[in-house]
């Protein structure tokens, strides 16, 4: 199973990708290809995403049962202790955070209101 997503990519790589996976949701491929077919969609999609981004998961044979590759993504993948997991890097820290200039910021629950 082979499943590749992609986001703010032209049109005419998802017609592309409509020759070998089907499309279930707009930007989400889904399919049962060869490995060296996935290779080369995944080649393609790296050529042509234009300013988008994409991501890619197949199943393999590891202790996840799959496995994924991302292009031009703010989340990568990690190797932590065999299994790989995606790490989202924190944001970058401005001076003019709430908590390091003024008083803490209110919050909604009642509890925070007393």
């Amino acid at each position: 199973m082979t499943v590749i997503v992609l986001a703010n990519c032209p049109a005419g790589l998802r017609g592309f990708l409509t020759r070998w996976l089907l499309e279930i949701s707009p930007g989400v491929f889904l399919g049962s290809v060869s490995a060296r077919v996935r290779d080369i969609l995944w080649d393609e999609v790296r050529q042509y995403r234009g300013k988008g981004r994409a991501l890619l998961a197949y199943q393999t044979n590891n202790e996840q049962g799959f496995t994924f590759a991302t292009h031009e993504h703010a989340w990568q993948p990690t190797d932590h202790e065999g299994l790989t997991l995606l790490h989202r890097p924190s944001p970058p820290s401005s001076s003019s955070s709430n908590s390091a200039s003024g008083p803490p910021r209110q919050g909604w629950s009642k509890a925070a209101k007393r």
